[in-house]
């Protein structure tokens, strides 16, 4: 027998997404990308539903500045590809970090969102900057605590 009286809902996206900002200094890369992605996929929200994209706006701060436990600063390395033989790049925590500190925390908060259709929305609003300062003041964001 089948019950004809209940409906099945589905939430809606929000036209008003919320806006963080995170400070990183001195805090483990790890624990803050986990904080990222969660914000940008919504799972902090109680009405969360997998298919529809409701994440907020996250702004970074002090990217250059963020923590790396263990030898990770000097053992850890970046691979990437042009696509042409011999076209392997291979880059350090450290020189990548001198030359655009931002990309650390943009690679690691992009291994832990979802592979799915909604990940490069999800990227796009991320903002991270590698000082103190960003130009998002309009959008009165909150700040989050990362302890």
């Amino acid at each position: 027998m089948i019950n004809k009286g209940t409906k099945t809902s589905h939430l809606k996206v929000e036209e008003e997404r919320k806006w963080f900002v995170l400070n990183v200094d001195n805090k483990i890369l790890g624990k803050a990308a986990t904080k990222i992605a969660a914000l940008l996929i919504g799972s902090d929200k109680k009405d969360r539903s997998p298919h529809i994209d409701n994440g907020s706006f996250v702004v970074v701060l002090n990217a250059e500045k963020v923590a790396l436990t263990g030898n990770k600063e000097e053992d850890k390395v970046y691979y990437r590809h042009s696509g042409t033989p011999g076209g392997l790049k291979m880059e350090s925590v450290s020189s990548l970090r001198k030359r655009k500190p931002q990309a650390l925390i943009r690679n690691a908060v992009n291994g832990m969102l979802p592979k799915s259709v909604n990940r490069k929305e999800r990227l796009a609003r991320l903002k991270v900057y590698a000082g103190d300062m960003h130009p998002h003041k309009a959008q009165n964001p909150q700040e989050v605590d990362l302890t």
